[in-house]
């Protein structure tokens, strides 16, 4: 059994360091005298479903470039569904590994990938494909990584009604874009806000009456 000094207690277990204190302790493990406790998930089944996702859109992605010219349009085009696909693995991966702040991960992570296209693309000229491609793909790519998220893992309530806001703000996002004049191509941003009210639709008939509930506890309705 391993033993802190500072503390001058016993520990269970295999600490590494004193639960109490912080500080190294000393001996050999003893065996933990609480239960494993299991995945609520499954691991290699959320992995297994977003990678067949991210292939079904890079093969999305090939044959979109069909309809485009093999100029910077075109390229613009496929940076941001790499992107999107990029951003869509750590949005999952955090929410496999943290399973803590997922949401503000999320909209930090769409935030800066969205200010790095648009300084990339201001500095190859501004032929608008950041606003116009990047960040609409971005953002559907997200709201498919929460959808992954929400329907693979156990989460609570409270998390769901932080992940149906989230949905709503990723969708709206390009849509002001486009009423603002910003973007040149609107079918991506379309898209997006069009992903994002079914997204929000199939949340709300998962868990529904359950959030109507915990909404009315907070606001005390």
């Amino acid at each position: 059994m391993r033993r802190c000094a500072d503390c001058s207690v016993r520990i269970e277990g295999g600490w590494s360091h004193c639960p109490l204190c912080g500080a190294a302790v000393a001996g050999e493990a003893a065996p933990s005298p609480l239960p494993a406790v299991p995945l609520a998930f499954s691991r290699r089944r959320v992995l297994r479903v977003l990678f067949l996702t991210s292939i079904a859109i890079i093969l999305s992605s090939f044959l979109a470039q069909l309809l485009f010219r093999r100029e910077l349009d075109g390229i613009g085009v496929l940076r941001s569904v790499w992107l999107g696909v990029c951003a869509m693995w750590l949005v999952v991966l955090m929410a496999v590994r943290k399973r803590r702040n997922v949401a503000k991960g999320t909209v930090y992570l769409v935030i800066v990938v969205g200010l790095v296209c648009v300084y990339w693309d201001y500095l190859t000229g501004w032929r608008g494909w950041s606003l116009s491609y990047a960040v609409p793909i971005v953002c559907a790519s997200s709201i498919v990584a929460l959808l992954i998220t929400v329907r693979l893992m156990r989460i609570e309530v409270g998390d769901h009604i932080l992940y149906s806001g989230l949905t709503v703000l990723l969708g709206l996002a390009p849509i002001v874009f486009l009423m603002l004049g910003w973007v040149s191509h609107p079918l991506p941003s379309i898209i997006c806000g069009a992903l994002g009210l079914l997204v929000l639709l199939l949340l709300q008939l998962d868990q529904g009456p359950e959030m109507r509930h915990e909404l009315a506890k907070r606001l005390h309705l």
